[in-house]
């Protein structure tokens, strides 16, 4: 799998999420304020988690219509599998 700018770039700003939520632990930030962000930072990986995988799906479909295999049913079904996997 090809994975593009954009999905990069989500990892990029989830790696600076992270970044700022390690300082404002060195910094002795609020409790409530870290994890509203570190709340924050799940949401983001679980999001683009959602975009790699659908990706994926969509590239796969593309694949198997291409080769002349029509058990799209079953990359569906690995599809929702990685995605329950990782909640």
């Amino acid at each position: 799998m090809k994975y593009d700018d954009q999905m990069k770039n989500r990892i990029k700003r989830i790696e600076g999420q992270l970044r700022g939520i390690l300082r404002m632990m060195e910094e002795n930030k609020d409790c409530k304020e870290v994890i509203i962000q570190l709340s924050a930072a799940r949401t983001a990986i679980d999001r683009t988690i959602g975009v790699v995988v659908s990706s994926n799906l969509v590239e796969c479909v593309q694949k198997a219509n291409e080769s002349g295999e029509a058990n799209t049913e079953e990359l569906v079904k690995e599809a929702v599998n990685l995605l329950v996997k990782s909640r």
